[in-house]
């Protein structure tokens, strides 16, 4: 345990039952510290889109770990994630760690508008998830067998959930990572036809990538009531910006990040993707 870790009140942990919250959250909690989970159904209820709920959830709070759903790329996200600093420091919760994502710029006004509340802050940017296969929206693909997404050929650095909160917690619990920039990557670049022979490998089935146009995508979404924008996500893989591996997971914490293959074969062992 660090020294500042000593001196800690309670964290607030935005998202604190999504992928990275929740882990965030069990780490901290493993080390002794106190948490308020950060949702509508915490107690107190927190609620991006009910600035009224913001303070009361602040209350005792001196650290926040600030997520935002459905993602910082969405109309209105700086705005609030501004106002909320704002708010957060005039309530004395002075650390703030910010999950961002690689290569977005509406992500970065968000990150610029945090940083303008003058708090001591800790930027960590994140590749897509590891957790989207077994925890989120492709899992039903990965069930039914067939992954269909707009991406082509392109490629990206998958990262593991565990590995972000462990960035975050180190971030929230030591003054070194304040003004901090953290990029994060898994150890290889990955195309959904490369996570598809993964995860038929880690499953023992067939899993196949068929590649769609982003219009067929969006009418997928729309058939399942999801936002649209997340198609628009999808843009920022067909470019390039982040096909390149970064090392913030060595950065921040001194070791190397986990493989997807590794994840694919810890996941397949829950369970979660027999059929």
């Amino acid at each position: 345990m660090t020294s500042t870790t000593q001196n800690i009140q309670t964290t607030l942990v935005i998202g604190g039952t999504g992928k990275t919250g929740r882990r965030v959250a069990e780490k901290l909690s493993a080390q002794g510290l106190p948490v308020r989970v950060g949702s509508r159904s915490g107690e107190p209820a927190f609620d991006w889109n009910e600035p009224d709920t913001w303070v009361p959830a602040l209350e005792g709070v001196d650290r926040v770990y600030v997520t935002y759903y459905p993602d910082l790329a969405f109309p209105g996200a700086a705005e609030q994630v501004g106002a909320f600093a704002k708010v957060a420091v005039d309530n004395g919760a002075r650390r703030l760690v910010l999950l961002s994502g690689r290569g977005e710029e509406t992500a970065q006004i968000s990150e610029d508008n945090l940083k303008a509340s003058g708090a001591d802050w800790t930027i960590v940017r994140s590749s897509w998830f590891n957790q989207n296969f077994n925890e989120s929206f492709f899992l039903e693909p990965v069930l039914a067998g067939e992954i269909a997404l707009p991406t082509a050929d392109a490629v990206e650095a998958f990262v593991d959930a565990d590995d972000i909160a462990d960035v975050v917690v180190a971030a929230l619990t030591d003054d070194k990572h304040i003004g901090k920039t953290y990029e994060l990557s898994g150890p290889r670049l990955l195309s959904y036809s490369d996570v598809a022979a993964e995860l038929s490998k880690a499953t023992g089935r067939q899993i196949t990538y068929v590649s769609v146009t982003n219009e067929e995508y969006r009418a997928v979404l729309r058939e399942n009531g999801l936002p649209e924008e997340f198609a628009d996500l999808f843009t920022m893989i067909l470019d390039g910006r982040n096909a390149h591996l970064v090392h913030g997971v060595e950065e921040a914490l001194g070791r190397k990040p986990k493989d997807f293959a590794d994840f694919a074969r810890e996941a397949a062992a829950t369970g979660v993707w027999d059929v």
